[in-house]
C-alpha cells in the first residue's frame, strides 16, 4: 500500500521502486480512472498551489489587464489563483482574508485595493499607494504620466485645459492630481477649478466620464483639451462633446490613460498615457511567487515603480477654430 501511495503521488521515494512495479500501478490507477487528491496533499505538504487575487471589478481595462499579467506568470509556476471582487464594499475587503485563509492561498495580490492592516501570508499590491510595513507595492510613476500628458498638450498649443479626476475611491486619484499639478506649475499653466471635475459612482462603464463632461461643458468656461481619468472614461467625454457639437479632435482634444485594448480602435483612435498593466502584473506575481519561496522574515522592497509611456494617436491636435 505505501508502494501504490508513492508512485501515484510522485513522491521521490517512488524512484526506489522498480520500474516495473511503478507502471503496473499507473496502468491500474488509469483503469480505475483514479484521480489523486490534491486537497489532502496540500494539506500534508501545506502547499496549495494557489494566491488569492483582490480586485475592484472586472471589466474592461485596468483589472482585466493587470489580471493577464498575474495569471500569465502563475502559469508559467503552475499556481493557480482565487478571485474576490469586492466592488469597494469594505467589508467584502475585510472578508476576504477569511476566505482566502480558508482556502490555504499562499499569498495574496492585491489590486487597486486599500489594505488596512498586513496578512499573514506574502503580499503584494497594485496600485496601492497606503500599504502597511512588510507589503510590497507595484506602482507607476505618475509624476512621469502627468508629465508625458501636459508635455504634449502645451507644445501643441493648448492652454486651457479641462480634467476629470479619478473616483475618490480609486488609489491612484490622488498620486496622479499630484502629479498633473507639478507639471501644470512646470509648464507655467493654470488649473482653473470650473475645469476640474470628478468621476461619480463605481460603474465601470463610459457614463461617468460622459457625465462628468456634461457637467465641464456646464460650467461656463472654454477649454480646448481634456485630460481624463483612463481611457473608460475618455471615450465617455468624446461621446458627449459630439452630443454637443463639438469635434475631436479640432474642436477639443482628448487624451486618455491606461491604453486598454480598444483604445486604438475607438473613432478617432484615442491618445493615452501608456500605463504597463500587464507587465504589472506580471511583477506583481513574481514578487509573490519570491515571497513564498522565500523563508519567513526575508526583506522585500516596499515599493517597485514602473515608467509610462505616451502613445499619440488621433483624438488630439493643435487648437483649432472650432466652438469651444
Amino acid at each position: 500500500m505505501a508502494a501504490i501511495s508513492r508512485v501515484l503521488s510522485g513522491a521521490p521515494a517512488a524512484r526506489s521502486i522498480p520500474k516495473a512495479t511503478q507502471d503496473r500501478i499507473l496502468k491500474a490507477a488509469e483503469e480505475l480512472n483514479y484521480r489523486p487528491n490534491l486537497f489532502a496533499r496540500s494539506l500534508r505538504n501545506r502547499r496549495s498551489q494557489t494566491v488569492g487575487v483582490i480586485v475592484p471589478e472586472v471589466s474592461e481595462g485596468y483589472a482585466t489587464l493587470v489580471l493577464s499579467g498575474i495569471e500569465h506568470e502563475l502559469m508559467q509556476a503552475d499556481y493557480f489563483y482565487f478571485l474576490i471582487s469586492h466592488h469597494h464594499r469594505e467589508e467584502m475587503i475585510q472578508r476576504s482574508e477569511r476566505l482566502f485563509r480558508d482556502r490555504a492561498v499562499e499569498g495574496v495580490i492585491a489590486v487597486d485595493t486599500l489594505l488596512r492592516d498586513r496578512w499573514a501570508i506574502p503580499t503584494v499590491t497594485v496600485s496601492g499607494h497606503h500599504e502597511p510595513k512588510g507589503v510590497t507595492n507595484i506602482v507607476l510613476n505618475h509624476r512621469l504620466a502627468a508629465e508625458l500628458a501636459i508635455d504634449h498638450l502645451s507644445g501643441l498649443g493648448h492652454k486651457r485645459l479641462a480634467f476629470i479626476k479619478g473616483q475618490k475611491f480609486s488609489s491612484d486619484t490622488e498620486s496622479r492630481w499630484r502629479g498633473i499639478r507639478h507639471a501644470m506649475e512646470r509648464r507655467g499653466l493654470t488649473i482653473l477649478p470650473q475645469l476640474v471635475t470628478q468621476l461619480e459612482g463605481d460603474q465601470p462603464t463610459h457614463e461617468p466620464g460622459y457625465l462628468a463632461t456634461q457637467k465641464l461643458m456646464a460650467c461656463g468656461e472654454t477649454f480646448t483639451a481634456l485630460f481624463a481619468f483612463n481611457d473608460v472614461s475618455a471615450i465617455g467625454a468624446i461621446k458627449a462633446l459630439r452630443e454637443a457639437g463639438l469635434r475631436v479632435p479640432q474642436d477639443v482634444s482628448v487624451v486618455g490613460f491606461d491604453d486598454v485594448q480598444s483604445a486604438a480602435f475607438q473613432n478617432p483612435a484615442l491618445t493615452t498615457v501608456r500605463q504597463p498593466l500587464r507587465t504589472m502584473g506580471m511583477l506583481a506575481a513574481q514578487t509573490v511567487l519570491l515571497q513564498i519561496g522565500t523563508a519567513a522574515g526575508g526583506n522585500h522592497a516596499q515599493e517597485i515603480v514602473v515608467d509610462p509611456e505616451l502613445v499619440v494617436r488621433e483624438s488630439t491636435c493643435p487648437p483649432g477654430t472650432g466652438k469651444r
